[in-house]
């Protein structure tokens, strides 16, 4: 193929990273570059594949069909290396490579503390960490851009691989100087006359306070819808309301902290962290050390 016999592997480096910016100028800061020699290096690769890799819509680029294309055979490409460098670092008794992760919002209050020890473990691997929303994550999932996912609870409309490996159970947080605050056993048909704050549609947290509202007929009145668990937290000690979040987010809340957990029926609602990624994609050397040492990390934070 004359692509590959005439473009370089940096050439497809500069690609690769102009396709996932779809900025020229951010482009050239990753790789440390100048954009008129990014854009050379572009105009080069076009020349290379006979077809336009990008199409310029006032000051945006978009990827061509021929652009889609080669950033799928880019990724293939590189993601070959990096696993070849990690099996042959394996093989000379040192774990080293990237591990990437993209775990949704609620996670960023436990995924550090659990990366933290590893990486002090194997200094030789460089992990990069997305903390993002659910629907993003499935996105990624579904596009294949990392190595695992964290999310709490697997997807149905795709084709995956998922362990649990954490407890994630949902409480009902409000103000500490709330009127329920001291009451024991209260009825889930109580809150009903809350004020609610919840988290935006597609939320795992959301679909599962829903569905046991649901099954015992109870209407929310949902005050306010947040993008974030930080905000809704805010939002609660600004006292706005309650709602119901994981335990996990109140890890770092001390016990004279503005908020504190209701004693309700049915609460909490016991959920699991679940370890996910593409079905039948072949792990990395890094992937499936990282997989090992968080079921084993699970295991030892459950017998607590």
């Amino acid at each position: 193929m004359r692509l590959m016999r005439n473009s370089t592997l940096r050439q497809l480096k500069v690609f690769e990273a102009v396709a996932r910016h779809l900025n020229y100028t951010r482009a050239a800061e990753e790789l440390y570059l100048t954009q008129p020699a990014i854009s050379m290096q572009i105009k080069q690769v076009e020349e290379n594949v006979g077809l336009p890799l990008f199409e310029h819509l006032g000051k945006r680029i978009h990827l061509t069909a021929a652009g889609r294309e080669l950033l799928a055979l880019c990724r293939d490409i590189f993601g070959k290396f990096a696993e070849f460098e990690m099996s042959v670092a394996d093989m000379k008794g040192m774990k080293k490579g990237q591990l990437r992760l993209a775990v949704i919002t609620t996670a960023e209050y436990f995924a550090p503390r659990l990366i933290g020890p590893f990486c002090q473990h194997y200094p030789g691997v460089d992990v990069s960490l997305q903390v993002i929303n659910r629907e993003s994550v499935l996105q990624r999932l579904a596009d294949n851009l990392d190595d695992l996912y964290i999310l709490g609870q697997p997807p149905e409309n795709l084709e995956v691989h998922s362990q649990p490996f954490l407890e994630n159970p949902l409480v009902v947080v409000a103000p500490r100087d709330h009127a329920l605050a001291k009451k024991k056993c209260i009825a889930l048909k109580r809150l009903a006359g809350e004020p609610f704050l919840m988290r935006e549609p597609g939320s795992g947290t959301r679909m599962a306070a829903q569905r046991l509202f649901d099954e015992h007929g109870i209407k929310l009145n949902i005050r306010m819808e947040l993008g974030s668990n930080e905000a809704i937290k805010q939002a609660i000690a600004g006292g706005l309301g309650v709602s119901v979040l994981s335990r996990h987010t109140l890890a770092l809340e001390g016990e004279r902290g503005p908020l504190t957990i209701l004693d309700v029926q049915h609460f909490p609602i016991q959920r699991h962290w679940y370890l996910v990624y593409p079905a039948g994609k072949q792990l990395s050397v890094v992937a499936r050390t990282f997989c090992d040492y968080l079921l084993a990390e699970g295991r030892r934070i459950s017998r607590k």
